[in-house]
């Protein structure tokens, strides 16, 4: 785990927010790279919600809501966890996570076995309060939300007049949350502002459990489109005891991360709940009418939601790898790599000219930028021997390497005109250095041939 960390510092994924300053605790910015690594992420995950489907539509909600919406939902009373402090080191730990924490002054123990006086368990309520207006009072209060869900559930009518959809129909969206986690940890896994993927899809209330489990299929194939093998994926069953007190069956996706199995998404049939409980508070009509039976009722739900930040460090785990090759100098060294699927890849193909004092191979890598920027996310780069710049992809996980080199140049040559004095299209004859990350295998391909070969390897 701290080899990823430390890489994903050096390579521009993920820097501690505020890191000048000391730092904020549960709190991370993402670089260059990791932008366009959790760019892609979300971007693939709204596709195959929204584009690839007929029965979800998209949505933005605000994170900033009338309070009636958390009292209503349940959150200002119950959102909470339990809290103890330790009066020998000062932390401040969650009451039902005392074997899995840290002691502050002793890292090899737990802080219920190292001895230090902890305090009763009182709640905190993890939602963060603010206010709405110049004024200060309890008029004003509201909450920066704790999940995404609630804001679907308020404009859930709203929503089903507009798209024209029958039940069983969802909606989909990407955005943020704030938790004021009583103890952020492990890198991105738990922090206090993240981002959720969240589906809440609306069915008839008696076929719920038949959709959550194609659901949990639909999933877990997702997943393994991503580059997180269904092996790697552990399925809980939650047990009666631990589901949330609105869930009739919840599954949760749990990951092997190097810090050990922990949630990754859960998948929860919430019923009629939400529904119910905002109709009641509002006074307004949330029932779905059922054309075929005539009948109005409130649909029941199923919600898939997983973590933007938790999926972003688990496929940076599982893409991770070291291995021993040989260096230009024929000597061993380890190579660092991420082997992320290519739609995922912050960046689609390395451009370099062999020679960076040689303008004829400049001139043309730079055409080569040209003709890919338009298609994919691609970067140029001629510092250093092309055996460092190839090691500097491999860890920035980018899955092409394209050189140009002499034999880019005589082909270029060649193909200035034809026989009979015509000029040949650019690329035709000209071919360049296509290198595979995870292989280091190359091969030689025409320019012309670049753009669909690439495509069709990102796709």
């Amino acid at each position: 785990m701290e080899k990823i960390v430390a890489l994903c510092k050096r390579r521009g994924f993920i820097f501690q927010s505020s890191e000048i300053y000391g730092g904020l605790n549960g709190a991370w910015d993402y670089g260059p790279l990791g932008v366009e690594l959790k760019r892609n992420l979300k971007d693939y995950w709204w596709r195959c919600m929204t584009q690839l489907r007929d029965d979800i539509v998209g949505f933005d909600g605000s994170i900033l809501m009338n309070r009636a919406v958390w009292q209503a939902s349940g959150h200002e009373a119950t959102f909470s966890d339990p809290m103890v402090d330790c009066k020998t080191c000062k932390a401040r730990f969650r009451a039902d996570q005392l074997e899995s924490s840290v002691c502050g002054q002793k890292p090899s123990k737990s802080p219920a076995t190292c001895g230090g006086e902890l305090t009763e368990p009182r709640t905190f309520n993890l939602m963060f309060k603010t206010y709405v207006g110049p004024v200060q009072d309890d008029s004003a209060i509201t909450y920066l939300r704790p999940e995404t869900a609630q804001a679907m559930f308020v404009q859930f009518k709203n929503v089903l007049e507009v798209s024209r959809k029958k039940l069983p129909f969802g909606i989909a969206q990407i955005g943020k949350a704030f938790r004021n986690e009583i103890n952020p940890r492990n890198f991105t896994f738990r922090s206090r502002e993240f981002e959720q993927m969240e589906v809440e899809f609306f069915v008839k209330p008696d076929t719920g459990f038949e959709w959550l489990d194609k659901w949990l299929e639909e999933r877990l194939t997702w997943y393994e489109a991503i580059g997180i093998p269904r092996g790697k994926i552990h399925v809980l069953t939650v047990p009666d005891a631990d589901r949330a007190f609105y869930s009739k069956g919840t599954y949760d996706l749990e990951y092997e991360f190097p810090f050990g199995v922990q949630e990754l998404e859960g998948i929860a049939y919430r019923t009629d709940y939400d529904l119910k409980q905002h109709q009641e508070h509002s006074g307004k009509p949330l029932e779905y009418f059922d054309e075929e039976s005539k009948t109005k009722y409130i649909p029941h739900v199923v919600e898939p939601s997983a973590g933007v930040d938790r999926t972003i460090l688990a496929v940076l785990c599982e893409a991770y790898a070291e291995e021993t090759v040989k260096d230009e100098a024929d000597k061993e060294e380890t190579r660092v790599v991420l082997r992320f699927v290519p739609r995922l890849a912050p960046v689609k193909a390395g451009i370099f000219p062999l020679l960076k004092n040689k303008p004829e191979l400049v001139t043309r890598a730079r055409e080569v930028q040209k003709l890919l920027r338009p298609l994919m996310k691609v970067a140029y780069d001629e510092a250093g021997s092309i055996g460092k710049r190839y090691r500097r992809i491999d860890e920035e996980g980018t899955p092409f390497g394209i050189t140009i080199d002499f034999e880019t140049h005589e082909g270029a040559k060649e193909a200035s005109t034809s026989a009979a004095g015509t000029p040949i299209s650019a690329g035709q004859k000209e071919t360049v250095t296509l290198r595979h990350r995870d292989s280091m295998k190359q091969e030689r391909i025409a320019i012309a041939d670049l753009p669909a070969y690439l495509l069709a390897k990102i796709a």
